[in-house]
């Protein structure tokens, strides 16, 4: 049976790779030679009951629990999906505004606001520490000079898929390692001393969010009701729609009664008609958690030091440019499905504006269109006149995949969607700020020079420009 003793060594050997990440990982790596594969199969869940909606809360807001209340974003992301090769955080999503500077904004206008410090922290990689805090000590000099601010993200080894031992990479050793998904969040507290630290110095709850969902304030609301129920930790979820039906879900575990989260990953191809049924399984993580500190204190303590999250597979190549390349595992964890850990634990229906990544370029594009607009307090909010429904955007997964693409075809200015309702382009294009997109919308070009779409208002239209006379140069 293969051993661990090869990754501990890999892993003790590595810089500021900790004790209690290499103790998670152990975990992972166990539940994976014993030949689990981290399947939840449909048989053993039910759906998720109606949650309680953020909106009709009738608690009275309690100002008070933000000095017990750290706000954490998750920040260890390049976005090399999307071709970047810095921080996500630093993309403009806003003028010349960044993730990390509405965030920014966001902290400070709230502790204008109630008159107190609340309490701001990021969870870096080692990829994405040096450029964030360089952008915090220019920009935000006061966030930057707090003690306290940064916690570093851990790396795992990449596993040989055949053997089970540590992947080799002897071109690049580099691509030895990989991430070990967001539910590395607990480790990282543990083995940084953060989690300790916090605790001593009187912090109750934690707020956590990725660095990409800018819907994602430390609501005071949330806040009263989590710290009033109760529940050692509540999951932000949102109703389902045909664009989320193949994201994780929120379930309940027959064997117990718990809820726990089910990911594209861990489903079985026969369940995936079920898993993907969005009127059987209504609810989605938003990745946007509370977490009461003590509590998990307790089950880091009485567990050995780690929270034992579900394994997560997924097969790779050791150099994901080269296909070629050795086949690896990459063994990761959800920091969504410690809501399985928690007794107690609740799940609780937030409004989809608390639920605006940018994963793709379709959503970059929606973002810095006037669809969303930012409020006083630096937050993005979807247009009123929208009429509650933000536009679907399909750009051509092939040509705009990556961030560079959609700027070439953006060059002249963001079209205007806070009248669309659906936007279809297939093909290379170039839009502008004189483009005005209203109803339902579909752009095609199949030809491999970039067209311009015509300067108007062009309303429930389907325009073909492949044969059109006026293409503009572009590097494909």
């Amino acid at each position: 049976m293969p051993s661990f003793e090869s990754c501990r060594e890999k892993m003790t050997a590595a810089e500021g790779v900790s004790q209690s990440a290499i103790a998670a990982f152990e975990s992972t790596f166990n539940a994976l030679v014993a030949g689990e594969t981290g399947i939840i199969s449909e048989s053993s869940i039910s759906p998720a009951k109606d949650l309680v909606d953020a909106t009709q809360i009738n608690v009275e807001p309690d100002s008070s629990l933000l000095s017990s209340c750290v706000m954490l974003k998750l920040n260890g992301g390049l976005g090399t999906g999307m071709g970047l090769d810095k921080a996500k955080s630093l993309l403009k999503v806003k003028g010349q505004e960044t993730f990390l500077d509405l965030t920014a904004k966001q902290v400070l206008s709230m502790r204008e606001k109630f008159g107190m410090k609340v309490k701001f922290m990021l969870m870096n990689s080692f990829s994405t520490s040096a450029d964030t805090l360089s952008h915090l000590k220019k920009r935000y000099s006061e966030l930057a000079a707090e003690e306290g601010l940064e916690m570093l993200q851990n790396k795992v080894p990449k596993i040989d898929a055949t053997t089970l031992e540590p992947a080799t990479c002897p071109s690049n050793p580099d691509n030895e390692w990989c991430p070990p998904g967001h539910g590395d969040l607990y480790a990282a507290l543990v083995g940084s001393g953060c989690l300790d630290s916090l605790l001593k110095d009187g912090y109750k709850y934690m707020f956590v969010s990725n660095s990409d969902n800018l819907g994602a304030t430390l609501d005071l609301n949330i806040l009263t009701h989590f710290a009033t129920s109760g529940a050692p930790f509540m999951m932000e979820c949102c109703v389902r729609t045909e664009n989320d039906k193949k994201g994780g879900h929120l379930a309940v575990r027959k064997s117990d009664q718990r809820l726990i989260l089910r990911e594209s990953a861990m489903c079985a191809d026969e369940d995936e008609p079920d898993f993907q049924d969005i009127t059987k399984h209504r609810f989605f993580n938003t990745n946007n958690l509370w977490i009461q500190l003590e509590k998990l204190k307790e089950i880091i303590d009485s567990s050995g030091g780690f929270i034992p999250l579900p394994m997560i597979k997924n097969k790779k190549n050791v150099d994901p440019k080269d296909d070629s390349s050795q086949k690896v595992l990459q063994l990761e964890t959800a920091m969504g499905a410690a809501i399985e850990c928690f007794e107690g634990a609740s799940a609780i229906s937030v409004p989809r504006s608390r639920f605006a990544p940018v994963k793709k370029c379709n959503d970059l594009l929606l973002l810095r269109s006037d669809a969303y607009v930012i409020t006083d307090d630096s937050r993005a909010v979807l247009n009123p006149e929208c009429g509650g429904a933000a536009p679907i955007v399909s750009l051509d997964s092939k040509k705009y995949k990556l961030v560079g693409k959609l700027e070439e075809a953006t060059r002249d200015g963001i079209p205007s969607l806070v009248n669309c309702k659906r936007l279809t382009v297939k093909g290379l294009v170039k839009m502008s700020k004189k483009n005005v997109f209203v109803g339902d919308v579909k752009i095609t070009n199949g030809s491999n020079e970039a067209k311009t779409i015509p300067k108007r208002t062009i309303e429930n239209e389907d325009i073909d420009l492949t044969d059109a006379n006026e293409p503009f140069c572009c590097i494909l």
